[in-house]
């Protein structure tokens, strides 16, 4: 399924510096995520460049890679060329990061993966809320029974799922964090809090009576020490008995502390966050809905969204809404889809055009990165009327008191999650917050265009046509000439990169092919882009995978727009050191706008020098 984007992932890999340079990658929703051994590797231009990457962002060490909605099926590619399994336990903690992006980085790692349960789950406690408010069930009904049991169980048991990403997070057992989170919600527990009568350890600890089910801080926490006792147990058992002995005293160090004093510090952290939500929601409604209406695409830049975004999800587990992040995110995307959307019908740009158009349908479902970063931001000014919109939009949401009663995402079938209480109310709230966020966006947007559209227009340079001509390539190499075909490069052996042929070097030596201009030099210096005088393009590769030389071993001498003759020296290599580095020093020349001419034919095969025409190609 994902074979499509096998060449975009090698090239992503490469541009970061290779796989053994990658020692973390997962991703998100649109972003691929990376964390690097050696940052010096990154070649940042080329890898916003290639065709298939949206932006490239450096957030808190972690390199993201905005791809859009099919970031899942890129990845599944990402995982084939690497291998982290190692690579993550050598992250001794060395790297230093600000405490508020250490912050955003613990609390986004924590919350993302179980974001898919949480959504799932809202989406059916929203259609569980329209079927009875449509009365096509009650709410004594067994039917309404079963689908609130189907929703609830994933909020139930939110301990021990974010015991688990915290344990993963933290890098200590993830089963042993579940296991002491499943101590906190055990039936027996329940039974006691409901009995009322205290409970002591060993006659002597008090254990607080509170309950931890659905909560958020106390198992934050209780994992958060735990990590600690896990390691030192790990540091002073013996390891031919820490199988037994670590989990054992894991479950009793942890119980104890979890019962008698963490928990209870957590849940007390809990009420007093809780009643911060209540105070807001009382006193400030307004505020929320706003800043984060207005400034949520600003906060996405920075990834600091991943920080607030939690928040919605404690107060639901602390009061059962949603109104501090929930409104002000769907009122905000909704006003970034219709920018980009009034952006496609008035820009005279057709690739911009096409990006406007798909990038606003995934932003109305509540993706917006491709949007943002591939239309609203480049712009500006849709981005300036889609945070006005949205903030307008924010300030009737939160006036209303509009609330949300599950998580999910924040695009349009997310309305869903604002029916609850028996009531339509809210529903009606935010669908009416939405309508004055695309209004007052599109409205903006429209009259903005205006001006800016037309500098753009007017700035556009009169392009220079080139017309193709037939021609002849010569060996940019001496030494054997093979097909593509025979590559140790399947990018290069599919004619994925274009048509071509290869060249076995003798020496290690690269001359032009014909007269042109040099275009690009890749910074590790093993690769150079010509154009001929007639319009033809070439990419002459020196070796396989020899970006990850970092340019040892490669010596260039001409520069990017520098104009060349036919046989002139371009770049030397030194072909035995490469060899003895483990690289394969095969050389494949591609016609890189190869879709441009009728036919592209090898003319030659064997041993050739820099004189002897290889290719043949005809427009």
């Amino acid at each position: 399924m994902s074979k499509k984007y096998e060449q975009l992932a090698k090239d992503i890999i490469q541009q970061l510096g290779g796989k053994e340079n990658i020692t973390e990658a997962y991703h998100c929703q649109t972003r691929l995520r990376f964390k690097l051994a050696d940052e010096t590797k990154l070649q940042k231009k080329q890898l916003q460049e290639l065709d298939g990457v949206t932006k490239y962002i450096n957030n808190a060490g972690v390199h993201q890679v905005v791809i859009g909605t099919h970031v899942k099926d890129v990845f599944e590619e990402i995982e084939k060329n690497i291998d982290t399994s190692t690579k993550k336990s050598t992250d001794n903690g060395s790297e230093k990061k600000k405490p508020v992006a250490a912050a955003i980085d613990f609390v986004s790692g924590v919350f993302q993966p179980i974001i898919p349960a949480l959504s799932g789950a809202g989406m059916v406690k929203a259609v569980l809320a329209l079927l009875v408010v449509c009365k096509v069930i009650t709410t004594d009904s067994q039917t309404y029974y079963m689908l609130n049991l189907f929703a609830d169980g994933v909020f139930f048991f939110l301990p021990m799922m974010l015991a688990f990403t915290v344990a993963q997070k933290l890098r200590c057992n993830p089963i042993l964090a579940a296991s002491v989170a499943a101590m906190l919600m055990h039936p027996s527990w329940g039974a006691l809090v409901a009995a009322g009568d205290p409970v002591k350890f060993f006659d002597l600890i008090p254990f607080t009576l509170a309950t931890y089910t659905g909560s958020v801080i106390p198992i934050l926490i209780i994992i958060f020490c735990q990590s600690y006792v896990e390691k030192f147990l790990n540091r002073i058992i013996p390891k031919s008995v820490e199988l037994v002995f670590v989990p054992m005293l894991t479950f009793l160090i942890m119980g104890t502390l979890a019962f008698s004093v963490l928990g209870p510090i957590g849940n007390i952290l809990g009420g007093y966050l809780a009643s911060f939500f209540i105070f807001l929601s009382v006193n400030a409604s307004w505020l929320p809905a706003v800043l984060i209406g207005g400034l949520l695409p600003i906060m996405v830049m920075f990834g600091l969204h991943n920080g607030i975004a939690p928040l919605g999800v404690i107060q639901m587990a602390d009061i059962g809404y949603d109104s501090i992040f929930g409104p002000g995110a769907l009122v905000s995307n909704i006003a970034q889809a219709t920018a980009a959307l009034v952006v496609a019908f008035r820009t005279k740009n057709k690739k911009m055009k096409q990006l406007a158009v798909s990038g606003s349908i995934t932003a109305y479902m509540g993706i917006t990165e491709p949007t943002l970063y591939g239309v609203n931001l480049p712009k500006k000014y849709p981005l300036i009327a889609a945070m006005i919109g949205g903030a307008a939009g924010g300030l009737y949401a939160g006036l209303t008191h509009t609330h949300r009663f599950a998580t999910g995402s924040s695009g349009l079938p997310a309305i869903l999650l604002y029916i609850g209480d028996d009531t339509l109310k809210f529903f009606w709230n935010i669908t009416i917050a939405l309508i004055i966020s695309a209004s007052v966006t599109a409205i903006i947007t429209y009259i903005l265009s205006f001006k800016f559209e037309k500098e753009e227009e007017n700035q556009i340079p009169e392009m220079k046509s080139v017309i193709l001509e037939n021609t002849t390539i010569s060996s940019p190499v001496p030494g054997k000439v093979v097909p593509l075909s025979q590559v140790e490069d399947e990018a290069f052996a599919s004619e994925a990169l274009g048509k071509g042929f290869a060249v076995e070097p003798t020496i290690g030596e690269v001359y032009a092919p014909f007269d042109g201009k040099v275009v690009a030099i890749f910074p590790t210096k093993h690769a150079i882009g010509l154009v001929s005088d007639n319009g033809l393009e070439i990419l002459i590769h020196v070796g396989l995978n020899t970006v990850e030389l970092n340019g040892q071993y490669f010596e260039t001498v001409i520069e990017v727009e520098q104009q060349v003759t036919k046989n002139q020296l371009l770049l030397t290599f030194d072909m035995e050191k490469i060899k003895a580095a483990g690289y394969v020093t095969q050389v494949p020349i591609v016609v890189t706008n190869t879709p441009q001419y009728s036919s592209i034919e090898m003319i030659a095969e064997g041993n050739v020098d820099k004189e002897t025409a290889i290719l043949a190609v005809n427009v």
